[in-house]
């Protein structure tokens, strides 16, 4: 555990934080991303692709639907982060495979959205 003295707007707020196994993410939390990444043997209908969550939010709206072609940078869903619509795009050129969240649910980081094939 490590405690932190922390600030915000002239109040002054001792807090610990508890440091769980597992690896950490560098990414920012308020940038989403979409990594890619392959599947050994995708399961029923998921694609090879994988398109995870980079920050915790919710789901705002689901931009493509599953059999659709996307372009590389085409929003897969929109999620609210921080108050904010931030997209989380197709990290290549594919046909959308499934759709693993739900508009209005609420995700954590690195949570599975969608899957592509691969064009």
């Amino acid at each position: 555990m490590k405690n932190y003295t922390i600030t915000v707007n002239g109040n002054v707020y001792d807090v610990t934080v508890e440091e769980k196994g597992g690896s950490t993410s560098s990414a920012p939390a308020a940038a989403p991303k979409a990594a890619p990444k392959k599947a050994a043997a995708p399961a029923g209908g998921a694609g090879s692709v994988k398109i995870e969550a980079g920050a915790a939010g919710k789901v705002f709206k689901i931009a493509a639907n599953v059999g659709a072609s996307v372009k590389k940078g085409d929003p897969v869903v929109i999620l609210e982060v921080m108050k904010m619509e931030t997209p989380v795009v197709a990290p290549c050129d594919g046909v959308v495979a499934s759709i693993d969240v739900t508009e209005g649910s609420q995700i954590e980081a690195g949570a599975l959205l969608a899957t592509l094939n691969e064009a």
